[in-house]
């Protein structure tokens, strides 16, 4: 949860979950690093009943698992869950860019660059990383907007949700940033011109690309822990 993010709307176990969604996705809750209802409730001062059900959504976002004998733990690092996530956001984002982009309006590509200005700041700012996903998720779904397309946009962002992490250590372990911020620019302009065959084959090779990263820093990593 973002400093200075307004709460007064929100249900305890919405509060809840965006508090363990960034320490998991932080790294503050460590893959495999149990999740004890009890000691979570004490330590947010809530009943153990938004804790149960925040780690049910947070489940659902594939960031917890619930295990016979063990309860609920942070989820581990995958290659095979890395290939699962970013082949699907390849087949659906680029064909849903490509509906998007002949609608797109003035005012969905100036609220793209917003987004993207943000993005380019947060990566240049220190204490920021929790903002990355957010901003980035963001500037994709609104260059999609044109779509109209509601229930796939859902189905993009569950995908983003689960893929946060991994993007996060690919951008911070792997360099990936300079090459993220110059592809992200590349992007818009390219909607801007409304170059639906360009656009589309950036988008793709943006995702294939940090998919790779993603899976040789995964990789180290199991086999350190191994």
């Amino acid at each position: 949860m973002r400093q200075g993010s307004p709460i007064v709307h929100k249900t305890r176990t919405q509060v809840v979950v965006e508090v363990l969604r960034e320490k998991i996705l932080s790294g503050e809750i460590k893959a495999g690093e149990p999740l004890r209802q009890s000691a979570l409730a004490t330590e947010l001062n809530v009943s153990r009943i938004p804790v149960r059900e925040a780690l049910l959504q947070l489940e659902a976002e594939g960031l917890v698992r619930f295990e016979a004998h063990k309860g609920a733990t942070a989820t581990e690092l995958s290659v095979t869950q890395v290939d699962e996530l970013f082949e699907l956001r390849a087949l659906i984002e680029p064909a849903l860019l490509a509906r998007s982009i002949p609608n797109l309006t003035a005012a969905q590509l100036s609220l793209a660059e917003d987004y993207l200005e943000q993005l380019e700041s947060a990566f240049q700012a220190e204490n920021a990383v929790n903002s990355w996903s957010e901003l980035n998720t963001h500037y994709h779904l609104s260059l999609y907007a044109g779509a109209d397309r509601p229930h796939t946009m859902e189905v993009v962002k569950g995908l983003n949700t689960n893929s946060d992490r991994y993007i996060r250590l690919q951008l911070l372990l792997a360099g990936g940033i300079p090459r993220a911020e110059q592809e992200h620019r590349q992007l818009l302009e390219l909607c801007r011109a409304k170059d639906i065959e360009g656009a589309t084959a950036l988008l793709r090779g943006h995702i294939e690309h940090a998919a790779e990263g993603v899976k040789t820093l995964v990789a180290e990593h199991v086999a350190m822990q191994a």
